[in-house]
């Protein structure tokens, strides 16, 4: 599947992607790689004391799975060039273990580049969903874009 082009998109497009169930094996290895093993996270005994009750997701677990979820919809499919920026990023509420995450993102900004003409940046508005659609995250992720080189270019 080809993903969209820079030129393919309109500001208050809306995409959603399929859902992921945040997994405790997620979360072992996210806290393995990163070397972030904070009782929050792997401190079932801990946590059952806490305002929240049991374990948290990561916060950069959610974005980083989220990010993975956007690329799921097929629409940058070798057609995004680079992860540019992540603007205003806010953690709105907890991600707990078995949470079933969804992103919705709406394009904001559709920005043609004036020393390359062969792309574009797209700025989209992004929210992290859980299976109660409370959003969790969001905040703006800005992406360089491919955009359709003209037959005769």
């Amino acid at each position: 599947m080809q993903g969209k082009y820079f030129d393919e998109f309109s500001v208050d497009d809306v995409f959603v992607t399929p859902g992921r169930t945040i997994t405790e094996t997620d979360v072992v290895m996210f806290a393995a790689m990163t070397g972030d093993y904070n009782q929050l996270h792997t401190n079932k005994e801990y946590m059952k004391h806490s305002q929240f009750g049991q374990r948290l997701v990561h916060g950069l677990l959610g974005l980083s799975i989220s990010h993975g979820l956007l690329f799921r919809l097929g629409i940058l499919e070798g057609t995004a060039i680079a992860f540019l920026a992540i603007d205003s990023w806010q953690f709105k509420a907890p991600l707990f273990f078995n949470d079933t995450i969804r992103v919705r993102v709406r394009v904001t900004e559709a920005r043609a580049s004036k020393s390359k003409p062969d792309r574009g940046i797209v700025t989209f508005f992004t929210e992290v969903l859980n299976q109660n659609d409370t959003v969790v995250q969001s905040g703006y992720q800005r992406l360089m874009m491919k955009r359709r080189v003209p037959a005769d270019g």
